[in-house]
């Protein structure tokens, strides 16, 4: 098998092991967990520093967009509706936007930083 497709292959298993890792540890630690979820399996996935970057990114970001989806679904957007008119944004997408590329940013950094920690061969 070709590196380049082992690579990819290493890429998409890492994104879809943070998101579920962050999902289930979700239920027993705080909101914060997606973030040691992506310093984990950075750890346990060996990567490039900037492909692990992205796929912490990714993976963190798909979880927080789908947990804040469901939450605001759930509340018809009434918080998001308020936070969005409390910071000034055009409306509850943008808010979901940002606080999804907050926890993305935070979840690659993590990731990169796990990445960093790692002897190198």
């Amino acid at each position: 098998m070709p590196l380049q497709t082992i690579m990819i292959m290493k890429f998409f298993i890492s994104v879809v092991a943070i998101s579920i890792l962050s999902y289930w540890l979700g239920f027993f630690f705080p909101w914060w967990i997606p973030v040691a979820a992506s310093f984990i399996v950075a750890i346990l996935l060996p990567q490039k520093s900037g492909v692990s970057f992205l796929s912490g990114f990714v993976g963190v970001g798909l979880y927080w967009f789908v947990y804040a989806l469901i939450i605001d679904v759930k509340n018809e957007h009434i918080l998001s509706g308020r936070m969005s008119a409390l910071f000034g944004l055009p409306g509850t997408a943008s808010f979901i936007a940002v606080t999804v590329l907050i926890g993305a940013l935070i979840g690659g950094f993590s990731a990169w930083g796990a990445t960093l920690l790692r002897p190198t061969r």
